[in-house]
């Protein structure tokens, strides 16, 4: 959420900003909630001064009823209670216009870092860097959906008996290699300084709200109505949120922190062939990178996480690009994010992997993340986040890759994590 002081004090740059993330009525939005401050402000102070008015008045009665002026007290009393009465009404209006204000805020998004492109689309977004050879397979290769048959690993169709499409069900070696990526990705982040967490994976909602997963994304989560939690769609809501109403110190920085987890979202409104097979799925495996850093420090950091996340591509040996997200494309927290997608031979796509971003201050300042400086002033910290990697992609990129005529080659980084080298 934006820091409300912010917004006065910066209504131009904030509007003109909000219009690189393609934000409808971002003019009348700021206003609205500019007018909505100031009439909160007014209104407190009516209430204020309502309240000391009757506090002074309460002190006269005492004295009145001593002197023995019953009349005059009775008068004053009257007094009182109508001031009151007043107070109470202004009170009734401050909350009222408190929670319209609450709700506008809630629904403007962070605002873009000064680089990010403008653009409407994923069309839009601007390439940054690409790394590693596109494979030229066989004539007779074939996507991973039918290689996942053919060596017996991931079966979609008991995955749908089950429970519904977009639960695979991983079996034998597709087991197993699973078990490998997440072992690799987890020592991987364990040896770059992460603490690894084991979250919960449902949180209550105010844990979604902090990290702004609501009120933006709650079509997009599984929602148990009957507990009122939500199925996490990453580690990131219940690991960043560990930190929630936390004051921290300058010297904690950077807390570092990565999960593995089980992620579920619902991807409402998906279909066709780009999501065919592990391309999307409602299930999935993935290891997050967490980090809370002090904001002087936190795009040194957000750097940093890309590196790490290259780093793991270029042991598995898979071509790559990253994408810096122009405003249109870009997530309704983020003030910055890097995309990586892999290059999937058989499908002839790239295929995104990883999401690496800074959030700033927006999500500490709904969870009221902080931490006080070397002068002992309180304010907010930087937060950030990375897939480092979700798997489903990861695993089609690798078994369509890599297909042979004796197999399918498994990276020489994976292999002692395996257990094999090759598929067959």
């Amino acid at each position: 959420m934006l820091q409300l002081n912010y917004i006065k004090d910066n209504r131009n740059e904030v509007i003109a900003r909000l219009a690189v993330k393609n934000v409808q009525n971002a003019e009348e939005k700021i206003d609205k909630i500019i007018s909505l401050d100031a009439k909160r402000r007014l209104l407190q102070k009516e209430s204020d001064d309502l309240k000391a008015i009757a506090n002074q008045l309460a002190k006269q009665i005492g004295n009145l009823i001593k002197e023995g002026k019953n009349a005059e007290a009775e008068d004053v009393k009257r007094q009182t209670a109508d001031c009151k009465q007043k107070e109470k009404q202004f009170v009734e209006e401050l909350v009222s216009v408190e929670e319209e204000l609450n709700v506008l805020l809630l629904a403007i998004p962070n605002l873009p870092h000064k680089s990010v492109p403008t653009g409407k689309s994923a069309e839009d977004n601007e390439t940054v860097k690409q790394w590693g050879e596109i494979p030229q397979l066989d004539d007779n290769a074939v996507p991973h959906w039918d290689l996942c048959e053919k060596y017996d690993i991931i079966d979609f169709a008991l995955g749908n008996k089950i429970t519904g499409s977009g639960f695979p069900l991983y079996k034998g070696n597709g087991a197993k290699l699973q078990r490998a990526l997440i072992n690799f990705f987890l020592d991987r982040a364990i040896s770059a300084g992460f603490m690894e967490i084991q979250p919960p994976l449902m949180v209550n909602e105010a844990s979604a709200m902090a990290t702004g997963q609501l009120p933006d994304k709650e079509g997009q989560m599984y929602h148990v109505t009957l507990d009122n939690l939500y199925l996490i769609p990453t580690a990131e809501v219940p690991v960043t949120n560990i930190f929630r109403d936390v004051i921290l110190q300058e010297s904690d920085f950077p807390l570092k922190r990565c999960a593995y987890s089980q992620c579920f979202r619902r991807e409402a409104g998906s279909y066709g062939k780009d999501v065919r097979g592990l391309n999307r799925l409602h299930q999935f495996d993935k290891v997050e990178i967490v980090v809370i850093e002090h904001p002087d420090r936190s795009y040194e950091q957000l750097e940093q996480m890309k590196q790490h996340v290259e780093g793991l591509l270029q042991a598995l040996e898979l071509p790559y690009r990253i994408l810096k997200l122009c405003g249109g494309d870009m997530s309704f927290t983020s003030a910055l994010t890097f995309d990586f997608e892999v290059f999937s031979a058989a499908q002839k796509r790239w295929l995104e992997v990883s999401s690496v971003s800074n959030f700033e201050t927006f999500q500490s300042n709904r969870m009221k993340l902080r931490f006080k400086n070397n002068e002992g002033k309180t304010q907010l910290t930087h937060t950030l986040n990375g897939s480092a990697l979700a798997l489903p992609r990861i695993v089609a990129s690798l078994l369509e890759n890599n297909q042979t005529k004796e197999g399918i080659r498994i990276p020489v980084a994976l292999q002692s994590y395996c257990g094999f080298d090759m598929l067959k």
